[in-house]
């Protein structure tokens, strides 16, 4: 690898990267995989919390509302549709369409609808990241995509067993026309990975795998599935269809002779043979370092049992990570001198910048994906505790735009509603009003003198977020006593967002007048 040591052609190009900073869309195949999703189990946690996980690394809704409860009288139908990840607020239907109807149930739970539906009142969480797999297993006969069977599990079900195993069978009966994915589903007690993939072309049903964390550990799905041997003497903490082998044997996945392993089967080629790329092994070694894993290993374990338990905060920083002084770092070649680093190297590189510093310089940049990005919708990490009252036990750490970037906000399993602006999409048009602007505008201002300014950035950002930690830990503590009112909880997550938001915009202008002599 080369590297780039100029002076004035780094400076010059600072207008390119300024232009394409706002546009980061996946451009190359190496950007096709987005989203991560992060499992902490009870024990691993500091304070018995479960704890999942999912950035959203896509061009997708950034708007998110509350969902009310409701009743329905019997025989109503629960109409599914397509579309739902891509619109601009709630009501809204431009490309959304019915594809078929369920039975509907007489009482569905509250819960939080983001692109990926995520939480509901019972204090069941769901993280999701996509693998894809092979095009043979896709099939366009049925009904299901993924966040649909998310809302559903999410509206009938108070338990992660009972969700994974309402999502798989609603699949299979209904049919599943999505690609390959997991879904990370964690309660108050226990974490579960659910793996889905299509039935094969033209055919309809799925083929799932579901397996529980073990107690204790950690573990991480990044676009690549993760469960191995099908365990089906475990039935506390395996579940699987019985189809798994036929359809990978029909789709020419497997030869019916050899061990079956998950994910070897339904792999994807952005995992390159193995169960793991650059995300799996940072969260797997930055929680259990003294295991020695090493990124040429040929396979990565489930799951780890970190050395230290993990916090709120610890998520925080992990879903924050950009790989900077790290062996994947891609500004460590970007200098202005052979020991000076450029102020404008910027670990969130887009395609068009990597492509002319490598067209100048071939092999400054080597592509590496960061566990944040630029191109993130929005990130969660859902905090689930046994020990308190419903309406406070369950907490959305929700964050717009980058996670190494944007403060996350608590929304409660008690709130009932968002702040001003949550329900509006930012992806599609500029609206200074609504989330997501509020914290893009000042996280890319940054990025354009990154090295000079990112030390005030984090200690701005980390502030806020220890505030939030400090204040919800403030009203669980409280949990003996009266517990707060769904508007009083409302409150909380309003007045975070507000002083949040406040703080980006101060700095936003703070960036731009840093930018007096131009990017």
């Amino acid at each position: 690898m080369k590297r780039f040591s100029i002076k004035y052609a780094v400076a010059a190009l600072a207008a390119l990267w300024a232009v394409s900073a706002t546009a980061q869309t996946p451009q190359s195949d190496e950007y096709e995989q987005s989203c991560i999703s992060i499992v902490v189990t009870a024990g691993a946690s500091a304070d018995g919390s479960v704890m999942t996980s999912h950035t959203c690394d896509g061009r997708l809704r950034t708007w998110i509302a509350v969902e009310p409860a409701r009743d329905y009288p019997s025989g109503a139908r629960r109409d599914v549709r397509a579309g739902l990840a891509r619109n601009e607020f709630p009501s809204d239907t431009a490309g959304v369409r019915v594809v078929g109807w369920i039975p509907q149930a007489r009482h569905t739970y509250k819960f939080i609808n983001a692109a990926y539906p995520c939480m509901n009142e019972k204090c069941l969480g769901i993280g999701e990241t996509t693998f894809g797999g092979p095009d043979t297993l896709r099939s366009s006969n049925g009904i299901f995509l993924i966040e649909e069977l998310q809302a559903i599990a999410l509206q009938r079900c108070s338990s992660a067993r009972e969700a994974v195993q309402l999502m798989g069978s609603l699949a299979q009966e209904y049919g599943y026309i999505d690609g390959g994915e997991c879904l990370t589903v964690a309660d108050p007690r226990e974490a579960w990975f659910f793996e889905i993939v299509g039935p094969g072309k033209g055919k309809k049903g799925a083929a799932w795998v579901a397996k529980r964390v073990p107690d204790g550990e950690v573990a991480v799905s990044a676009n690549i599935p993760r469960i191995g041997a099908l365990e089906r003497e475990n039935p506390d903490g395996f579940i699987c269809s019985d189809n798994v082998e036929k359809v990978a044997a029909e789709c020419g996945l497997w030869d019916g002779k050899s061990e079956f392993i998950f994910w070897k089967a339904f792999n994807c080629p952005f995992a390159k043979g193995r169960n793991f790329r650059e995300r799996e092994f940072y969260v797997l070694n930055e929680v259990a370092p003294s295991l020695g894993l090493k990124y040429t290993d040929p396979e990565m374990p489930f799951s780890v049992r970190p050395e230290k338990k993990v916090t709120v905060k610890k998520m925080e920083a992990m879903l924050r990570e950009n790989f900077e002084g790290t062996e994947f770092d891609m500004t460590r070649n970007i200098k202005i001198s052979a020991d000076r680093k450029s102020p404008v190297a910027n670990p969130w590189i887009t395609p068009d910048w990597r492509n002319t510093l490598n067209y100048i310089a071939p092999g400054t940049v080597e592509f590496s994906r960061t566990v944040s990005v630029s191109w993130c919708a929005y990130s969660t990490i859902i905090q689930l505790r046994a020990d308190l009252p419903q309406e406070i036990a369950g907490v959305c750490w929700f964050s717009f735009d980058n996670p190494g970037q944007s403060p996350h906000i608590p929304i409660f399993s008690g709130s009932t509603a968002l702040p001003e602006g949550y329900d509006i999409c930012g992806q599609k048009h500029y609206n200074p009003g609504c989330g997501l602007w509020k914290y893009r505008r000042a996280n890319r201002l940054v990025t354009l003198h990154w090295q000079t300014l990112k030390e005030g950035f984090f200690k701005e950002l980390l502030s806020l977020e220890d505030a939030a930690v400090d204040e919800v830990a403030r009203i669980q503590s409280c949990a003996g006593g009266v517990v707060p009112s769904a508007e009083e909880l409302n409150s909380v997550t309003v007045r975070i967002d507000s002083i949040a938001s406040a703080k980006w915009s101060e700095l936003e202008g703070r960036y731009w007048v840093e930018a007096w002599r131009g990017f």
